[in-house]
């Protein structure tokens, strides 16, 4: 209330003085126009009646010249017509002047002066009047004056007429201003106050409530992102705090984003982190609104970014997007996260050849399905090779110009592009702690074999202090390849491999997910209403819902995936209008042929199967094929019957927790490959052989025909697993482990 009664009155004299200044304006205006016609038509009339009064004058009587005068002077506001002799005395005068007429106009004097017509305004009877005259000849010269006087009231009558009609439109705009003010003013401003008062009021009070939705189509829009981020960070911390003490209770401790910050801060004590990978955790691309920063679907941001933010470190990346170049200063770094500013991002650019033979090529056409063991053959070229040695340099050269000013400085490497990095950085710094991630599976030797320059990358990966994998059968593959291929001494007893003096730790690290502490996040809807916004966004009335999420890549299993879901209709027809797969199929890597014809087989699979059950209402198999963020893939976790991940080779797959991270229902069925990763934490998941169709089927069948009872207490138990497990514990231990590195002294003072 006090706001309206402080808005209005600036509104009402702000509109009140625009009004008046328009109207005067338009007084002014009318007034000049209204006296420009009627000077027009006074001078037209006097020259009509000079040459009608001069002949009378010189040859007429008096009497014919009053006839004229009256005849005339009866025209429409001509206030009347008066003729005066050279001296001023009167000779006829209209009858409606009367007496105000017997003496001559002020003018008269110049008129014989000038000896021309003249214009002017005089107060005559106490009214305002229009006088105009002309002099009247006879041999050339002036023997008398002619004037014709208007009455100018009409003039007047008219701006009193536009200033009435301007006070009444300020009047009745007040009142409307005053109802339309009022009602904005409590229905955008005072009620979305209101509501997000109570809001916050609840939220202090504790209890986890949605926030206002209709509040972010207001006038507050901009502020309900941070609002809902600040309600999600403060129902996570009570959460938190309440698991932290039950914990403590129970004697156990749960790895969270404030315990990885403490032990990061304590496990580098005081010295700087890097971390190294070739996908870059923020991406700038021209957008509506100027340029936007986009983060790209990857759980490497969200494994690694609470360790760069909790010690202020360096993340090394390719910037690959469009805008990257807009966005960096002269060193090519940047302060992310864009809001909130915790850690530096320093971009390294590649050519376009260097991008096709170190990624697409040596990386994506060799060393992936080297490793991937999904048949298809892996293709080594001697060009991408070189490429894949110069990109790496380039990199080195980067870490080391970052790492220049650091003491004992900890190097985290991320994945298969940088197999030599680890020996280069080493070479140069013995004294900085180095360790690689592999993230995908390392092959048995034989396999690896395959390789024409396996020597050059055990070398370098062995430059490293810490090698790690996701399981433990990876680490074995990895040190029976380093044994059969390299002079260097195997610790099984200790998983190290000694090399020149160098020794390197091989550990298993299995990557994860984070599982929100929030039990409800403020903004989530009830698995009723979640389910039927989805089936609304299917366009259908189903019983069962299916959901598979992947990259569109050959080791993932999808057209297998596709003909198990054929098989199980034909030998399950009753599920025939009751039960839909929804595939989100993100298209990869097209620059590699390979990649391309399996978009295009997977897309024609899921049509072909499609026609052969579909009706009018109903689709068996609906695919998506772009990318898509977590966000909007989360709604079909929660609501989906069973998740299906059919990998033929897995490093770990990170959809397989994140389905189980979304279900906070407990319930939900996790089909999964037995070839992952996953599948040697998530033991209650339905283990299947991607490769035998009828399996996948039958384990289809199993899923959806599965109790209630069985379904929640098969959740709840892979739930505990991630939860235990989850990405903040990976990367505390993988830090912790790699700070307990003894270096090796004698290399160090030697180098230097």
């Amino acid at each position: 209330m006090k706001l309206t009664l402080r808005l209005i009155p600036i509104l009402a004299v702000a509109i009140t003085i625009v009004t008046f200044i328009v109207a005067q304006n338009q007084v002014r205006s009318e007034k000049r126009g209204l006296r420009a016609d009627l000077e027009r038509r006074a001078e037209i009339l006097a020259e009509s009646l000079q040459e009608t009064v001069e002949p009378v004058l010189q040859w007429g009587s008096v009497d014919q010249l009053q006839r004229i005068v009256e005849r005339f002077g009866s025209r429409e506001r001509l206030a009347g017509v008066a003729v005066y002799n050279e001296k001023g005395k009167v000779l006829a005068v209209s009858s409606k002047l009367g007496s105000h007429a017997n003496n001559p106009p002020s003018v008269f004097t110049q008129i014989k002066e000038q000896d021309q017509g003249i214009g002017a305004y005089e107060q005559i009877a106490q009214s305002t009047m229009y006088i105009y005259a002309l002099p009247l000849h006879r041999e050339s010269k002036i023997v008398g004056v002619l004037f014709t006087f208007y009455d100018t009231s009409y003039i007047e009558a008219q701006s009193a007429r536009i200033w009435r009609e301007t006070l009444w439109h300020v009047v009745a705009q007040l009142l409307l201003i005053i109802l339309i003010t009022s009602f904005v003013i409590r229905w955008t401003i005072v009620g979305p106050i209101t509501r997000v008062a109570k809001w916050m009021r609840d939220l202090r009070n504790g209890k986890v409530v949605p926030f206002p939705l209709r509040i972010a189509e207001s006038f507050l829009g901009p502020l309900s992102t941070e609002a809902a981020s600040l309600a999600q960070k403060l129902a996570e911390a009570r959460a938190a705090a309440k698991e932290e003490a039950q914990l403590r209770e129970a004697g156990d401790s749960l790895w969270t984003a404030e315990r990885l910050h403490a032990s990061i801060e304590r496990r580098l004590r005081g010295s700087s982190l890097f971390v190294v990978s070739n996908r870059e955790p923020y991406q700038h691309v021209y957008g509506g609104k100027g340029i936007e920063a986009r983060v790209p679907a990857s759980g490497l941001v969200t494994a690694l970014e609470p360790i760069l933010c909790a010690c202020d470190g360096t993340w090394i990346a390719y910037g690959s997007a469009e805008a990257d170049r807009e966005t960096v200063d002269a060193q090519d770094r940047l302060r992310v996260p864009p809001d909130h500013p915790h850690y530096t991002l320093r971009r390294i650019w590649l050519t376009k050849e260097e991008e096709n033979g170190y990624y697409f090529g040596f990386a994506n056409e060799g060393l992936w399905p080297l490793c991937h063991i999904a048949h298809t053959r892996p293709v080594f070229r001697a060009d991408d090779w070189e490429h894949y040695q110069r990109v790496n340099e380039k990199f080195a050269a980067a870490v080391l110009e970052e790492i220049a000013g650091a003491d004992r400085p900890f190097v985290l490497i991320q994945d298969f592009h940088f197999a030599l990095l680890p020996r280069l950085i080493k070479a140069k710094r013995p004294d900085a702690r180095v360790a690689i991630f592999w993230h995908i599976p390392w092959p048995n030797p034989e396999a690896f074999r395959i390789c024409p320059w396996e020597r050059e990358l055990l070398n370098g990966l062995l430059g490293a202090d810490l090698v790690s994998f996701h399981i433990q059968a990876h680490c074995n593959n990895f040190l029976d390849t380093v044994e059969q291929s390299l002079e260097c001494r195997i610790e099984w007893d200790r998983f190290a491999v000694n090399r020149n003096d160098h020794f390197t730790l091989v550990r298993a690290h299995p990557i994860s997910v984070g599982l929100p502490e929030c039990p409800e996040s403020v903004m989530e809807v009830s698995p009723e209403e979640n389910r039927a916004d989805v089936l609304a966004k299917l366009g259908s009335d189903i019983l069962f819902l299916g959901v598979g999420v992947d990259r569109v890549d050959y080791t993932k299993g999808i057209v297998e995936r596709f003909r198990a879901i054929e098989r199980f209709f034909e030998k399950y027809p009753q599920y025939l209008e009751q039960f839909t797969f929804v595939q989100f199929g993100a298209p990869s890597r097209l620059n590699i042929k390979r990649y391309q014809d399996l978009l295009n087989e997977v897309a024609a699979e899921a049509d072909r199967i499609s026609r052969r059950f579909q009706t009018e209402k109903w689709r068996p198999i609906v695919l998506f094929s772009r990318h898509h963020s977590h966000e909007e893939i989360e709604p079909f976790y929660r609501a989906a019957n069973f998740c299906f991940v059919t990998s033929l080779h897995d490093g770990m797959n990170l959809v397989s927790k994140e389905f189980v991270a979304a279900r906070k229902d407990q319930d939900g069925v996790l089909i999964l490959s037995q070839f992952t990763g996953a599948s040697r934490e998530l033991h209650d998941a339905l283990l299947v052989n991607p490769y035998d169709i009828d399996q996948m089927a039958e384990t289809i069948r199993r899923a959806l025909e599965m109790p209630l009872e069985e379904r929640c207490v098969r959740m709840q138990r892979m739930r505990r697993v991630v939860r235990e497990h989850n990405v903040y514990r990976w990367a505390g231990e993988l830090i912790s482990e790699l700070s307990e590195i003894r270096l090796d002294t004698r290399e160090m003072v030697e180098t230097r």
